[in-house]
């Protein structure tokens, strides 16, 4: 398969690493200097390709997810903090009859622990006198916070457990690349239920794995539907 990285930072290399050392080639490597405005996706540079797999930065992913998605490249974006703009891409998405698929994290182990979590939340309905709270700790580079992770860790398992509040906790700060917890707080005692990544290659991996699956599935998608068969 060709695929394009759009995004030259350590996600998209190590994406282009394991993509090559799998039989894959990698049609384009495009990074932030050659892309301000999502000048370098053109037609021409992305003929040819068969997907593309985007890691850039919140003000740039949604012009490089609208290029793409109109070059008819399917496109996985693990860029975060735009979502905002999520409705208009899908939009974007249906007219052009291309297929998107986003995530805040790749990680299967991810996707485990947030039903789990969620599964946890439903079991601690009720219990008025456990204080819950999420934790994230990242590399001092990110620059959302809270991560993409926490905030559907907050809405799992908000809805789960809608009486009770879940706030969220940010550190930036070293190298880690990434670290999720909720915790039980009650008077006697605290049930913390916990991931932590010990590199990046289990995202990237997730993140090949995505861009293995989507050609030929039109629409928005997210790793749930990849994994689970199924969304939200």
């Amino acid at each position: 398969m060709r695929i394009v990285i759009v995004g030259d930072g350590k996600m998209g290399r190590a994406v282009a690493s394991l993509a090559e050392a799998r039989g894959h080639a990698i049609h384009a490597l495009i990074g932030g200097a050659e892309n301000a405005d999502g000048r370098a996706l053109t037609p021409e540079r992305l003929r040819g390709a068969e997907v593309a797999v985007e890691f850039t930065r919140p003000d740039a992913a949604p012009t490089n997810l609208e290029r793409l998605i109109e070059a008819g490249v399917p496109v996985v974006t693990g860029t975060t903090g735009w979502l905002d703009q999520l409705p208009r891409i899908a939009e974007l998405v249906r007219w052009r009859g291309g297929a998107l698929l986003h995530a805040a994290n790749f990680s299967v182990g991810v996707h485990l622990f947030l039903r789990a979590a969620q599964d946890l939340a439903r079991r601690f309905a009720g219990h008025p006198d456990f204080d819950a709270f999420i934790l994230e700790e990242h590399h001092a580079a990110k620059l959302d916070a809270p991560s993409g992770t926490a905030r559907e860790l907050q809405r799992k398992a908000g809805a789960a457990d809608p009486a009770r509040d879940f706030p969220v906790t940010s550190v930036r700060a070293g190298a880690t690349p990434g670290t999720h917890l909720v915790a039980y707080d009650g008077p006697y005692e605290r049930i913390t239920l916990a991931h932590l990544a010990r590199s990046r290659e289990g995202f990237a991996a997730g993140a090949l794995a995505a861009a293995e699956w989507l050609p030929g599935r039109p629409g928005v998608h997210t790793v749930e539907d990849m994994l689970f068969g199924e969304g939200g």
